[in-house]
């Protein structure tokens, strides 16, 4: 744990989140060493950020439900880890928050991931997280992405994000809830359950 604080201390202590820290805001992400599952999405929204806690709002009602994991297992159980592309909320824009600041996943994951040595599956939550960590090409759009799950399997899991905001999109791909969350459920079961 203790490599974790410490990262946790150089995040705070880097000058580039000199603007946060300065107004007492705390890098939000967790991360333990018992974690067995990851979450890697946007960045951390303005609920989530004045609460100081991750996936805090709708969106993380609707990914728990998803996931098929309680509240208290998301947040107690020590087997599930988020780390947002970025650490900070990063303010709103035209059409909802402004996306994740660049370099600041490349700079401050691997560390953070490396202190986690028991993670069996990484849920990628959004485009951000799935261009990042899947290479995805420019042309693939985040459907093509999610659809093809299977192939990014047993490493990743690639899922549209669970805001309000996509409920269309939701109702206009039913193969989502009808064959990708079972198996979504299933394998985090696994994961979950893996002594």
């Amino acid at each position: 744990m203790t490599a974790l604080k410490d990262i946790f201390n150089r995040i705070k202590a880097d000058p580039e989140n000199s603007h946060f820290t300065n107004k007492n805001i705390e890098p939000l992400y967790y991360a333990t060493p018992t974690a067995k599952l990851l979450i890697i999405g946007q960045a951390p929204g303005v609920i989530a950020q004045n609460t100081k806690i991750v996936w805090n709002d709708r969106s993380g009602a609707r990914l728990r439900d998803w996931m098929g994991v309680s509240r208290d297992t998301f947040y107690h159980s020590g087997k599930i880890a988020v780390l947002p592309m970025d650490f900070y909320f990063p303010g709103k824009g035209k059409s909802g928050d402004l996306p994740p600041r660049k370099g600041f996943a490349a700079k401050w994951h691997d560390p953070i991931i490396r202190a986690m040595p028991d993670i069996g599956l990484t849920l990628l939550v959004g485009s951000y997280a799935q261009r990042y960590y899947l290479k995805t090409h420019s042309k693939m759009t985040l459907t093509q992405t999610v659809k093809d799950y299977r192939s990014y399997l047993p490493d990743y899991f690639p899922l549209v994000h669970p805001s309000p905001r996509n409920y269309i999109w939701i109702i206009r791909n039913p193969w989502f809830e009808k064959d990708v969350l079972p198996d979504l459920k299933k394998y985090i079961n696994r994961i979950l359950s893996d002594q």
